[in-house]
């Protein structure tokens, strides 16, 4: 069932970063082909056996790992600058982007590379597995780096969610304030990943299933809004100018 989720969410990225080529090729909302794009990396990376292909090739010591995390941070940042704008969140916008955001994201980024170094990283393991079974001391650096990695997108998505709340109980399109519902899912979900580590190892497929209903809802929500987008312009007509969702 996990790779199910794991290959259909991949696929369903993939296919709207395709989509989107085109647009970004002429300059308009690259923010989405970005966003898009990025995610299909992280699952990709995500997946055992092309992240330790590509693990292998950068030398076989879980740099895949800290590439991923990365990749994700990178998402969810342009996830946070396209839905404040989209929403007119210009608060949570200041929050992502301002001086408070950069501090977070600095922070965060630092304790995360730093507890990786201390670990004995040897033995491509998707997800760090093998790494975390050498030894109870790995074990806790394992779960101290998890928690570092979920700790920023958990802060851009409870940035962003009282902004999806309202826009849910707005007047704007219904399509739109659909979308909105699923981001708000999608960071409720994203904001439970910090609850990990007391997640028992009998359950650990709950992670998996909260990561990837996390994505989806963001993916499905963001394609939504750009769809809602493209019919309200072309309900405006030529010579008309439509609101940005």
């Amino acid at each position: 069932m996990i790779e199910i989720l794991q290959w259909s969410t991949l696929a369903t990225c993939g296919l709207i970063a395709a989509a989107r080529v085109p647009s970004a090729i002429r300059g308009e909302n690259r923010s989405l082909f970005y966003i898009f794009a990025l995610l299909t990396a992280a699952i990709l990376l995500s997946i055992e056996a092309p992240y330790v292909a590509v693990d292998t090739a950068l030398g076989g010591i879980n740099l895949a790992n800290l590439l991923l995390r990365f990749i994700i941070f990178a998402a969810i940042y342009f996830v946070g600058i396209r839905v404040t704008r989209g929403f007119g969140a210009d608060h949570a916008y200041r929050l992502i982007t301002g001086k408070t955001g950069m501090t977070v994201l600095l922070v965060i980024s630092l304790v995360m590379v730093f507890v990786f170094f201390l670990m004995d990283t040897a033995g491509s393991s998707a997800g760090l597995s093998a790494v975390a079974g050498k030894d109870p001391w790995h074990g806790a650096l394992v779960e101290y780096y998890g928690a570092a990695g979920r700790a920023y997108p958990s802060y851009v998505s409870l940035v962003l969610l009282p902004a999806m709340v309202r826009a849910v109980g707005s007047r704007l399109p219904v399509l739109v304030r659909f979308a909105a519902g699923l981001l708000a899912v999608g960071g409720v979900a994203i904001a439970l990943t910090l609850l990990f580590p007391v997640v028992p190892p009998e359950l650990g497929a709950i992670e998996f299933i909260i990561n990837y209903t996390a994505v989806l809802c963001f993916v499905v929500g963001l394609a939504l809004i750009w769809a809602a987008r493209v019919r309200n312009k072309r309900a405006a007509g030529p010579g008309r100018t439509s609101t940005e969702t």
